[in-house]
C-alpha cells in the first residue's frame, strides 16, 4: 500500500496545529532517471516535504515555488507545488558529492519563495538569506520572521521516501497552557528519522503525543503528474530560429531538450525539425 499524503491535525487542548507528510511511491517516481547522490536526495526530499506542508495551506488555486540557491556543490534546489499537492522538483549538483553539512553542500545563498495566485496581478516573491544548520531550521527561521509564530519541522528523506512533521504555535497556545508548547517541542524532538519514514501519521502521533487530545483531519493525496508539452518546446525551438536550430542539428544529429523540473526529455530528429519548420517561411538548409 502506497502512502503519499498530507494530513493535518490539531492538539485541541493546547491550540497547537500541525501536519504530517508522507511520500513513498510519488517520491520514487520523482527520482526516476535522475541518479542524484544520496546527500542531494536527502536535501531535496526534506525541502519537498516542507513545500507540501506549506502548500497545503493554500485556500485557492495557486502555485508555490521554493528555490534554495547557494554557491556550494549543490547550488540549486527547486520545488514546485500547487494547491492540489501536485509536486515537481529538481536539483543541480557538481559531479562528486560526499556527505557533508548543509552549509558545505549549499554554501551561502538565499531562500526564494514565490506564490502565484489567480487573484494576484503578479506573483508574491520573498527573498531571505539561508539561516540555519538544517533544512528544518531554514524554514523555521523563515516562518518566525514572516508569520511571527513559532514553528518546528522534523524532516527525513531517503531514496525510498520523504516525510515530515510540522508543528505551529497559535496566538492562544500560552493562554491554554504556559508550558504546552515547550512540552510538545520536547516530545516531538524525540522522533527518529526512521519513525518519520516508516510510521503512518496515526502511528506517529500516537507515539509522540499519546497523552494529548489529537484531532486528525482527512488526508489529502499527493501526486506528481507533469504532462508532456511538446508543443511548448517546439515553440521554443521556433523562437530560436531556423538557422540556429539546424546548425545544432548538423552538429549533434538530433536536438535534445531536458525539462529538469518536469523530469522529461524531448528529442527532435531531422524529420521532426523539418516538420516543425514546414509551416514557417523559407526552406530548411540541407544537412550534410
Amino acid at each position: 500500500m502506497t502512502e503519499n499524503y498530507v494530513q493535518r491535525f490539531l492538539l485541541e487542548k493546547l491550540d497547537i496545529r500541525g501536519a504530517v507528510v508522507r511520500l513513498d511511491s510519488v517520491w520514487q517516481q520523482l527520482l526516476t532517471r535522475r541518479n542524484y547522490p544520496t546527500p542531494v536526495i536527502e536535501l531535496l526530499g526534506q525541502i519537498s516535504a516542507t513545500t507540501l506542508l506549506l502548500a497545503d495551506n493554500l485556500k485557492q488555486p495557486g502555485r508555490l515555488t521554493i528555490q534554495l540557491r547557494g554557491d556550494g556543490p549543490v547550488p540549486l534546489l527547486v520545488i514546485d507545488c500547487n494547491e492540489a499537492l501536485n509536486i515537481r522538483c529538481m536539483a543541480q549538483h557538481s559531479e562528486e558529492i560526499r556527505p557533508a553539512s548543509l552549509i558545505e553542500l549549499l554554501g551561502h545563498g538565499q531562500l526564494l519563495l514565490s506564490l502565484d495566485l489567480p487573484s494576484m496581478r503578479q506573483p508574491y516573491q520573498s527573498f531571505v538569506p539561508l539561516v540555519g544548520d538544517s533544512i528544518a531550521e531554514i524554514f523555521e527561521h523563515y516562518l518566525k520572521q514572516s508569520e511571527q509564530l513559532a514553528a518546528r519541522f522534523f524532516l527525513a528523506a531517503s531514496p525510498a521516501g520523504a516525510s515530515g512533521l510540522f508543528l505551529q504555535k497559535m496566538p492562544s497556545t500560552d493562554q491554554r497552557d504556559t508550558d504546552g508548547w515547550t512540552r510538545i517541542e520536547a516530545l516531538a524532538g524525540t522522533v527518529r528519522p526512521e519513525e518519520l519514514l516508516d510510521l503512518t501519521s496515526e502511528e506517529l502521533l500516537a507515539r509522540l503525543f499519546h497523552e494529548e487530545t489529537v484531532r486528525l483531519f482527512d488526508r489529502k493525496a499527493v501526486t506528481s503528474h507533469s504532462p508532456e508539452d511538446r508543443e511548448k518546446v517546439g515553440n521554443m525551438l521556433l523562437a530560436l530560429g531556423r538557422e540556429e536550430v539546424y546548425a545544432a542539428l548538423r552538429e549533434r544529429g538530433e536536438i535534445v531538450i531536458r525539462d529538469d523540473l518536469g523530469n522529461r526529455e524531448y528529442r527532435f530528429d531531422k524529420a521532426a525539425i523539418d516538420e516543425l519548420f514546414s509551416n514557417t517561411p523559407g526552406t530548411p538548409p540541407t544537412l550534410h
